[in-house]
Order: structure tokens, then C-alpha cells, then sequence
């Protein structure tokens, strides 16, 4: 296990990030707990968000954490759809996939995957790709007959995430599993979630294009209960898109996950501050 008192805060920190006192503060809460982050949203397609994020893991690595990312692939699977001229339909934020789209979706994700697994090694982080073609951890049942292969995670073969944990590797995981061999597509934000209570990680963050959970006077709210988190879904203060994120965030709360943050990944270093700062950096989500 490594000490807080053996770890170079300087020589590892950015220079824009938190603290050092900050990060001394608060690392002895998280040396060797599990964080499962989910990126998404404009990380992924940004260069220097992409740069910014695969740097902050490194840092996380090096400060005694033990990260999981879990990734989505929306808007590159957008594009790729539109450069085929196969046409998206969506039903209620979820991709109806037929067969010629999970195959497109399997690939473009699959080639993500490797892009993060070997950036994170440009950075002496070791990483793994957890994929339907590879290391395979996620089974599913179909969510909807008429969303096609989309699937709600049923079963996390926590044996292979250990193995790749205990060997010092970070697990890359994309948002996909199988059914009778058959690869189907997940909400990004639900695997993450799935993964993040099994592990019973610490803390589950998830990256978006947002700063977080707004009150009906559109202000950030700094930390909500699952209840009033729910109470705000029924008055419809929290509505759209950001409703599936929510259930994620209640459900892993509800289910052995210390804390949920929903977190801006277009701010510099908000997983850093997440989690070494008093302030934090979007809306976290606990009992």
C-alpha cells in the first residue's frame, strides 16, 4: 500500500490542478480505493480534453488510486453512422440498433478502446481493453424488443476486473456486452454503473458536457440525497437527458457506491479537483 508520505506531490501535480495541501488532505480517503470513471461527451472527441484526461489518470495512478474507465463513443458512432448514410433513430435518449448498426457500433468502439488503452501506456500507465472481442466482463439481456440489440447489463464478471486490478493494469472498459454471443450496445452511463457496484468502488464519476445538477433557478447544486434527487425528476427540474444519469446515480448510491458525482469533463482537470478539492467540481450524489 503506498503512504501519502511516499508519494512526490510535486513533482506530480499540474500546476493548474488542486493544492498540494488539498491533495494531501484528502489522498488518504482514496489511496487504494476503487474509482470508476465514466468518460463521455466532448473528452472524447476534443484532442486536448482527450490529452488532459488521459494525463489526469496517469496522475491518479501515480497518487496510489486505483481508477477503472468505463467510455462511451456516442458522437463518433454518430459520425461514422453518417458517413455510411445508415440513418439513427433514438428512443428515449437509447440508440435502436438493428444488425447493421451494432456491427458499426462494435467497431467503432473497439477501436476507441485500443486508442485509450494505448495513451494511457504513452503515459507508463499499463491498460487493458475490456471489449466484446476481448476480456469480455458484461452479459445482457435485450432492454427493449424494439431498440434491437441494445441490453441492460445482467451479470459483471468480477473475476477478470480483479485479475487485471491486482495486476497493476487499468481496466478499459467499453460499453458493450454479450447475449448468446451477440454483441449489444449499453447506455455508457448504466455499464458504468453496473461496474461501479461490483467493484463497491468508492466513488463513481461521470464525465458529461454539463456542470452538473441545476436547481429550478438554473444554479449548480453542490450535493443532493438519491430522495431529492428523485423529487426533483417528479417536479421536473431534472428532465431530458440528464434523467438516465440520475437513475444511474440513485441505483449505484442505493447499491454499495460511496458517493456519484456528475462532473464537467470540458473543465481542466475536474476529476483532480473531483476528488483532491473542497469545493469539488459538479454534483455529488450520496446518502
Amino acid at each position: 500500500m503506498i503512504t501519502v508520505e511516499q508519494v512526490d506531490l510535486k513533482k506530480i501535480l499540474p500546476s493548474n490542478g488542486p493544492s498540494i495541501e488539498e491533495v494531501k488532505k484528502y489522498l488518504e480517503k482514496y489511496i487504494d480505493e476503487r474509482i470508476v470513471i465514466k468518460c463521455g461527451g466532448s473528452v472524447l472527441i476534443d484532442p486536448n480534453l482527450f490529452e488532459l484526461f488521459i494525463s489526469d489518470i496517469s496522475i491518479m495512478k501515480k497518487l496510489g488510486l486505483t481508477p477503472t474507465i468505463v467510455h462511451g463513443g456516442g458522437k463518433r458512432i454518430n459520425n461514422k453512422l453518417k458517413q455510411l448514410n445508415i440513418e439513427s433513430t433514438f428512443i428515449k435518449g437509447l440508440r435502436v440498433t438493428n444488425k447493421d448498426t451494432i456491427k458499426v457500433v462494435e467497431d467503432v468502439l473497439i477501436e476507441f478502446n485500443k486508442e485509450i488503452v494505448d495513451a494511457l501506456k504513452n503515459k507508463s500507465c499499463s491498460a487493458k481493453s475490456i471489449t466484446t472481442k476481448e476480456n469480455n466482463i458484461i452479459f445482457v439481456e435485450p432492454e427493449k424488443q424494439e431498440l434491437g440489440f441494445v441490453g441492460k447489463p445482467t451479470e459483471i464478471k468480477i473475476n477478470i476486473l480483479e485479475k487485471i486490478i491486482e495486476s497493476n493494469e487499468i481496466p478499459v472498459v467499453a460499453p458493450m456486452g454479450l447475449n448468446d454471443n451477440n454483441p449489444f450496445n449499453i447506455n455508457a452511463d448504466i455499464a458504468a454503473g453496473a461496474v461501479a457496484k461490483k467493484l463497491k468502488s468508492r466513488r463513481l464519476l461521470l464525465m458529461t458536457d454539463t456542470e452538473g445538477v441545476m436547481d429550478k433557478n438554473k444554479k449548480l447544486v453542490s450535493e443532493i440525497t438519491p430522495n431529492l434527487a428523485k423529487k426533483m425528476i417528479n417536479e421536473e427540474i431534472i428532465k431530458g437527458g440528464m434523467i438516465p444519469k440520475i437513475n444511474t446515480c440513485i441505483d449505484a448510491a442505493n447499491n454499495g457506491v460511496r458517493g456519484v458525482v456528475i462532473i464537467d469533463g470540458r473543465k481542466p482537470h475536474s476529476i483532480l479537483f473531483e476528488l483532491f478539492s473542497d469545493k469539488g467540481a459538479g454534483t455529488l450524489i450520496r446518502e
